[in-house]
């Protein structure tokens, strides 16, 4: 019997953040007091490691190993790379936060640590059982980091709710998958596609447990009618736990849809085609109409990721090249935004006073220009105003579709984005033409937070002016 040993240079990256994360829980234990910035400084040079890792071995040819479940290619390292970066930098705004709230604690770090590592193997996923190991492994740190603030009870009802209503969505993606399985003996994606590819005459059986799979993904991605978790989950969480949600896993859902749907499924396309063009149409609708009623920052922003997530689908049903390529730079340049919105809201946020709600940026140009200037430059990019990367990315995904002859949902999707700019222009309205409230913005966060907010902030318009680079290293993803 040969025994073929896997290709373990493929997986350093994941086993050294597994390590590393393993490693932090037990230091921490020992820390105390001020020397708990050793754990956020072991968190970052965890990052940093897994990027060098990641980019050492990034442009050789695509390698299949541990017995068909894990694939290192372009894409997965492509997106790796944004998820590191996005996470270290979520990191960074998250510190001073946590600090001020009394939860400082090294498990935030360790969980956020291997939520990563879910998301690193669901990019890198080329089994259902790898994918759901990763998806599963990510949840878990999510529900956790939910309820991370004990003592608050709209916290914990938000994580009761996220995991009930995320254990349903996980429970029918494993039905979806099992009926796979049971139809093509296989849970390898490539021979997956294979099956589908030479057995027409099943396509039935396969198209209904392709809608339990769907199902699943919507559910991740935030898309409607599967939306319900993500308005609760946005407002009761931590706005540092917020932010985490609200960017890297979206990258991380998108290389699941791709992985599952692309690779796996594109035999079945016509049927995940129609299936989302009701998602996209929905969360378009629902996401940007909703969102005007709401007087929550975080609530608006979990409507408008709504909305978001109706464009990333949009690109994906096109099902051709330039449409990944569009959705991957789509997703990339959202998580960006959403992180600069966040990291804003943070920012303002200090010890009794949270900066969520929509009055807290009235006047905010009196009293601070700088960061109302920043603000602007993201919710500007979040309605598609040129010249900011929001624009650019959104003109993308519609060419996409409407090369592919489906012009009535480019114009469907520009009505509602005209209907979405009113929630945005009106918080830029607030910060420049409204008298400030009485609860101030005294702003607290420390120069590199300071820093890092701007040059994010600056980043969303850099993109805009100049995409040709982010939008080629997409395409060599998709070579």
């Amino acid at each position: 019997m040969n025994i073929v040993m896997p290709n373990f240079a493929s997986v350093l990256p994941e086993m050294f953040v597994l390590g590393m994360a393993c490693a932090i829980l037990v230091i921490d234990a020992l820390l105390s007091g001020r020397r708990k910035v050793i754990t956020y400084s072991l968190s970052q040079l965890t990052l940093l490691g897994a990027l060098i890792l990641t980019v050492m071995h990034s442009g050789e040819k695509e390698v299949v190993t541990f017995g068909g479940t894990f694939v290192r290619d372009t894409m997965g390292d492509f997106l790796k790379v944004f998820i590191y970066v996005i996470t270290a930098v979520v990191f960074l705004y998250s510190r001073d936060y946590i600090k001020s709230r009394g939860i400082d604690k090294g498990e935030y770090y360790v969980l956020g640590l291997f939520g990563m590592l879910g998301m690193m193997i669901m990019v890198s996923a080329h089994s259902l059982l790898t994918i759901y190991l990763g998806l599963e492994l990510l949840s878990l740190s999510l529900y956790a980091l939910v309820a991370f603030q004990r003592d608050n009870a709209v916290a914990s009802e938000a994580a009761m709710k996220y995991f009930v209503l995320g254990a349903i969505a996980s429970g029918m993606l494993l039905y979806g998958m099992s009926m796979l399985y049971g139809v093509t003996h296989s849970l390898d994606i490539g021979k997956i596609a294979s099956y589908i590819a030479s057995h027409q005459e099943q396509q039935m059986i396969l198209a209904f447990g392709l809608v339990f799979v769907v199902v699943g993904l919507a559910f991740k991605l935030g898309a409607v009618p599967f939306h319900m978790w993500l308005p609760d989950v946005y407002h009761g969480a931590p706005t540092s736990v917020t932010l985490y949600i609200g960017t890297a896993p979206k990258i991380a859902a998108f290389a699941m849809a791709i992985r599952l749907l692309v690779d796996g499924m594109q035999g079945l396309a016509a049927e995940w085609q129609a299936m989302f063009m009701v998602l996209a149409t929905l969360s378009l609708a629902i996401g940007n109409i909703v969102a005007i009623a709401q007087t929550n920052m975080k609530r608006m922003l979990a409507y408008s990721t709504i909305s978001h997530v109706g464009f990333l689908v949009l690109g994906i049903l096109a099902g051709t090249r330039e449409g990944y390529v569009a959705s991957m730079f789509y997703t990339i340049t959202y998580a960006i935004m959403a992180l600069g919105a966040f990291g804003i809201i943070l920012l303002l946020s200090r010890k009794g006073f949270e900066s969520d709600q929509l009055d807290d940026f009235k006047g905010l140009a009196d009293r601070s220009p700088w960061i109302a200037f920043l603000m602007l430059l993201i919710m500007f990019s979040m309605a598609g105003v040129p010249p900011t990367v929001g624009f650019y990315a959104k003109l993308m995904v519609l060419q996409t579709v409407i090369d592919v002859d489906m012009l009535w949902i480019a114009i469907v999707a520009v009505l509602f984005s005209v209907v979405g700019a009113f929630y945005y222009l009106r918080v830029v309205k607030l910060m420049y033409f409204d008298k400030p409230s009485g609860s101030g913005s005294l702003i607290e966060a420390g120069i590199d937070t300071r820093v890092i907010v701007s040059s994010n902030a600056i980043l969303v318009l850099l993109l805009g002016l100049f995409p040709g680079g982010l939008i080629a290293l997409c395409r060599l993803a998709f070579a």
